[in-house]
């Protein structure tokens, strides 16, 4: 294969996971609307339910928004009761972040339709979980950031509703 035939299959899948990317968030968007909410705001979601008691400084460094933007997604979170935050006990400037119950009802009804939709594109393609993609995927990630995202997927948890400080 020549090197403008092998450019062109990989625009093709870079075209393909626009398209992928579109319609894998289309389902959390429409249920996101409902409660006012936007991307942002499902990123805060999903991070904060699979790191319970992630630091504010450790998950502006993994979205890389402004510390403004940030501020503001976490208010309305806060304010309408999805999320919670506590002092860290050894720094009390260290802010941690947890999902309330009604906070990790909305990360599940967020992730169903993302999960299927994933479980139904394994089973179409033949790739398994553990296929090529996974590493493809890993790969797509800025190298000097691979060791950081590894380690939060290794301590992430699927359940939010770990053991929590009292609020």
């Amino acid at each position: 294969m020549s090197e403008n035939a092998k450019d062109e299959k990989i625009v093709e899948l870079m075209e393909l996971m626009f398209f992928a990317y579109r319609d894998f968030i289309s389902d959390p968007d429409e249920i996101l609307l409902e409660y006012g909410f936007g991307r942002a705001h499902h990123r805060v979601l999903h991070f904060v339910g699979r790191h319970s008691g992630i630091r504010v400084a450790e998950l502006l460094d993994i979205l890389r928004i402004t510390k403004q933007s940030l501020g503001r997604v976490l208010k309305e979170l806060i304010d309408t009761g999805f999320v919670y935050q506590v002092e860290g006990e050894t720094d009390r400037r260290r802010r941690l972040l947890y999902l309330t119950e009604q906070g990790c009802e909305l990360h599940r009804q967020l992730m169903a339709p993302q999960i299927s939709r994933f479980k139904a594109a394994l089973a179409a393609s033949d790739l398994g979980i553990e296929g090529g993609h996974r590493d493809m995927m890993y790969y797509l990630i800025n190298r000097d950031d691979q060791a950081h995202v590894k380690h939060l997927l290794e301590n992430a948890s699927l359940n939010c509703e770990q053991e929590k400080p009292a609020t």
